[in-house]
């Protein structure tokens, strides 16, 4: 009993940050689908529509790299409420300046303000997570993440439509809940992890195939956050309510096959596993467009197979990359994946939706595919280049978040030698 104390009272003390997670991403994620529609309902060009989009993840990029001042200057607990405040400042902005220009401007923000915000709970929660408790911290974390963010589409059932600002209320009524349970909090702020990342090169030498695979998962999912509403609308002919249902799908399948790609990949050479995702993930996505002219159960369920193999990519491609390095370099590569991931989810969006202006709704897919061959042929050269990791050296999969290089620490596997609250500085 005495032993399993420490770990119940970390759970415990991270309860308020899960809530103020779960409330945030509950009203971030139908805000990226909301605002796609209603770009796509003011007739914006597609080209545009993806500029709009890729602006959140050019400024979650930013704030990956520069928020973290905010909160040096701050406080945790003041720089998040800061944060959330103007997450929730900018949802109810969206209705009063009807503008792609505007529009793009407050992406930036958010995506600015959510890095902060992740920055805030991710070095909270590891200042608090110790080695006994540091996996489950991480696998609720990353639930609250997904489940609040795939639950929060069905606030578009509530959506009167073009120009109405109801659902933009809501939104921002999450949003600034949000900051109760972390201002309320009677814990002490955490320090701020120092956590350096890897150069682009230093990292592509460790793990090509790692690195690819990252840029290529955010190349596809932030396309397809981005445009996937667009296409529900546009190509499969639904309403509002049905392209957020659209969307919750993709997010559950994410949830629903990450674990047994995952432990499948801790059973056999890891690249193979990858190369199969980027195979499978290229079959679902050129079979949606087909599927969606069968009927809305056909299209729900491609949109979960295609968000499983879409969401298991990066975490896989995190673990191939861990397995060729000691574990004391494993945070600062995680690091720079997540800036890699970034990075291709910035341009996502705008390569995704040039391939929908030249070839109709469905070339959104057809880029998605695509993206996936060619990541699958680059596996397959890397695989004729370098020899397999051996079984015993493969470290066990572990579920990973494309949030900021701060998550990192969370990792169990590159800080088991770590002392409790410590994070490693490379």
């Amino acid at each position: 009993m005495r032993t399993q104390a420490p770990a119940e009272g970390g759970l415990r003390m991270v309860a308020a940050l899960l809530v103020g997670v779960a409330l945030t991403m509950a009203g971030s994620g139908p805000l990226t689908t909301l605002v796609s529609l209603r770009l796509e309902a003011m007739g914006t060009a597609r080209i545009a529509i993806g500029a709009v989009m890729a602006a959140y993840f050019g400024g979650l990029t930013l704030g990956s790299l520069f928020a973290y001042k905010l909160v040096l200057g701050a406080g945790h607990i003041r720089a998040f409420a800061a944060f959330a405040s103007m997450t929730s400042a900018v949802a109810l902005a969206y209705p009063l300046v009807m503008h792609p220009l505007s529009w793009a401007v407050l992406r930036l923000v958010e995506g600015f303000c959510m890095a902060g915000i992740f920055i805030c709970v991710e070095s909270w929660l590891n200042d608090r997570a110790s080695p006994a408790t540091r996996g489950k911290i991480l696998a609720l974390y990353m639930m609250c993440l997904y489940l609040a963010q795939a639950a929060g589409q069905f606030l578009l059932g509530l959506d009167e439509g073009p120009g109405q600002p109801r659902v933009f209320m809501f939104i921002s009524i999450l949003m600034s809940l949000a900051i109760l349970p972390v201002a309320l909090t009677r814990q002490a702020p955490p320090t701020l992890p120092d956590v350096a990342s890897f150069s682009p090169r230093r990292l592509y030498e460790a793990s090509p195939l790692g690195v690819v695979g990252t840029v290529a998962s955010g190349l596809v999912l932030g396309a397809v956050y981005s445009l996937g509403p667009v296409f529900a609308r546009r190509f499969a002919g639904l309403e509002a309510s049905g392209a957020a249902l659209f969307m919750s799908a993709l997010i559950f399948g994410g949830v629903l096959l990450q674990w047994p790609l995952g432990r499948l990949s801790d059973a056999f050479d890891r690249r193979r596993v990858i190369i199969g995702t980027m195979a499978a993930l290229a079959a679902a996505a050129a079979a949606l467009p087909f599927l969606a002219r069968e009927g809305q159960g056909a299209l729900f369920a491609a949109a979960v197979l295609f968000g499983g193999f879409a969401f298991a990519l990066y975490p896989l491609c995190v673990g191939h990359t861990n397995d060729h390095l000691a574990p004391r370099d494993r945070v600062a590569a995680s690091g720079g994946l997540v800036l890699a991931y970034s990075v291709g989810a910035t341009v996502g969006p705008l390569a995704g939706s040039g391939a929908m202006s030249a070839m109709g709704a469905a070339g959104l897919f057809a880029y998605a595919a695509g993206v996936a061959l060619l990541g699958l042929l680059f596996g397959l050269w890397r695989m004729r280049a370098r020899a397999p990791v051996p079984a015993e050296r493969q470290g066990p999969f572990q579920p990973a978040p494309g949030t900021t290089p701060i998550a990192a620490p969370l990792d169990p596997r590159g800080t088991q030698d770590l002392p409790h609250g410590a994070a490693k500085v490379v």
